[in-house]
């Protein structure tokens, strides 16, 4: 009877066993799971590539060349990123209806924004570039209008004029105008430095920086902003301003000249 006694099991023997299953289910699952995942994701990512590749060889390859080394019709890919894909191809900019003009205007876009991500992967992979920004970065909060401000009119307003309404450049070339402007296009565009635009990289404007100017572009063509100056007369800068002091300023001068001389003129007769 004491044999029988000493080999019984202890109350806690299954409790025991059981965590140790657990454990063992966990860790299993802990070294397998984040392995299928990952390769999941690689196989969406390798798919994704594919298609946009399919896309860039109809849409794209006549121009920047099969594996967009470029040709004498369109510059090189390689190592421009997603983030100048996104931008070209979202904006309408690209495809380009001619090659011949002096800057690509904005348009509607001809893809979708699933066949626009497929083209950008696709020219991602032929190099490392600039990679499309999340709305984090580019998004408002924890962004300084006032800073934003003070960055727009020292970096982007020779060009854009202070508010955004873009300006005339040379050969017939122009800075755009970024009201209703996508703020993720915008934060790309500082990115990438599509056509006659210089890039800001992050070594240049931080992505505080960015999320500053878009910020400030956003409150300045909000319809609940109020100009403090008065009339904006379209918010050009000093070229309509001048033209209204010229009109309407020379112009009252001139008026009120005559009406002096024709009363002195009266006043000398009586």
């Amino acid at each position: 009877m004491k044999k029988l006694s000493a080999r019984r099991r202890h109350p806690l023997a299954a409790l025991v066993v059981l965590l140790l299953a657990l454990a063992c289910t966990g860790g299993l699952y802990a070294v397998f799971a984040p392995a299928d995942k990952a390769q999941a994701d690689a196989t969406a990512q390798s798919l994704t590539i594919e298609e946009g590749k399919k896309l860039y060889t109809v849409g794209c390859a006549s121009c920047h060349g099969t594996g967009g080394q470029g040709t004498s019709d369109g510059p090189s890919l390689v190592g421009v990123g997603a983030a100048a894909v996104d931008f070209q191809v979202g904006t309408g900019r690209m495809p380009a209806a001619t090659s011949q003009a002096a800057q690509l205007p904005d348009k509607r876009a001809v893809y979708t924004q699933a066949e626009i991500d497929q083209l950008a992967a696709y020219v991602a992979s032929l190099g490392a570039g600039p990679a499309i920004p999340t709305e984090e970065q580019y998004g408002p909060e924890g962004a300084d209008i006032a800073k934003g401000g003070e960055l727009f009119r020292n970096n982007c307003a020779q060009c854009h004029n202070f508010t955004g309404k873009g300006g005339a450049l040379t050969h017939g070339k122009y800075a755009p105008n970024l009201e209703d402007v996508d703020p993720k296009h915008i934060y790309e565009a500082m990115l990438t430095g599509p056509q006659n635009m210089p890039s800001f990289p992050d070594s240049v404007l931080s992505e505080q920086n960015k999320k500053d100017i878009i910020a400030y572009l956003g409150e300045v063509n909000s319809d609940q902003t109020e100009s403090p100056g008065g009339l904006s007369l379209g918010g050009l800068g000093p070229v309509s301003e001048g033209l209204f002091g010229w009109i309407f300023g020379l112009g009252g001068m001139i008026l009120v000249a005559v009406w002096v001389a024709a009363r002195t003129a009266k006043a000398k007769k009586s």
